[in-house]
């Protein structure tokens, strides 16, 4: 998954976004306005989380152009600003929540993961292919039934493939959604990861449930096909 930060405070921002990635998210970060209205018109995101008080643009001035421009990616509003006037003016803008400032962690972590599930509409947080499963809310995975320890790269790996199981995902679009945006396209580090993934994910299956199709990207499979 992957999250823009929009926050004009660099001490905050560069917290959050550390904060994050540990979780396994892929991040870019913006420290104003203006540069968060470029960044979300040239690359997806799953989810924003946007400060009101801002340089070269304000808060509200930016969500409002994101919707002019239709762009349907979840905001989640993250501010000082604790009036009921802004929280109605942000909604109405079409933010999908709003936390104040100061804020706990784990809070705004809960939100962002309701919020990333009814984008993705997975009613049951459990994806799974074959014996293969993935529990999206703890995280925790399990081949043939039993739990497989994965780093939060790995983690983040297996779940964009089982969102889109079924399809073929290139290699760009894999750095583009797990890592972020100043990754190096031609870097080893996700063949590097993937290998990691499938050797531990084939130990307990006894099969490779990710298959390299040569010049075309990976795809998730079950036991005897492909």
């Amino acid at each position: 998954m992957k999250i823009l930060i929009v926050e004009d405070e660099e001490k905050l921002r560069n917290s959050l976004a550390e904060g994050l990635r540990l979780k396994g998210y892929a991040i870019d970060v913006a420290g104003d306005g203006e540069s968060a209205d470029e960044k979300a018109f040239y690359e997806r995101y799953d989810l924003i989380i946007l400060d009101l008080n801002l340089p070269k643009l304000d808060g509200f001035s930016v969500l409002e152009n994101f919707r002019k421009e239709n762009l349907d990616v979840p905001v989640l509003i993250l501010s000082a600003r604790d009036g009921i006037e802004d929280k109605v003016k942000g909604l109405d803008l079409g933010a999908n929540d709003y936390l104040t400032k100061p804020f706990h962690f784990a809070e705004l972590e809960a939100r962002m993961r309701s919020l990333l599930r009814r984008k993705t509409v997975i009613e049951n947080t459990v994806l799974s292919s074959g014996s293969l499963c993935f529990d999206t809310a703890s995280r925790i995975v399990t081949a043939a039934g039993h739990p497989v320890s994965l780093t939060t790269k790995e983690n983040a790996l297996l779940e964009y493939l089982l969102l889109h199981k079924g399809r073929v995902i290139k290699l760009e679009e894999l750095i583009e959604h797990v890592w972020d945006s100043n990754a190096d396209t031609f870097s080893n580090s996700v063949r590097v990861h993937m290998s990691s993934l499938r050797r531990k994910l084939k130990a307990q299956l006894r099969y490779d449930p990710i298959c390299n199709i040569i010049g075309e990207g990976y795809v998730i499979r079950e036991e005897g096909s492909i």
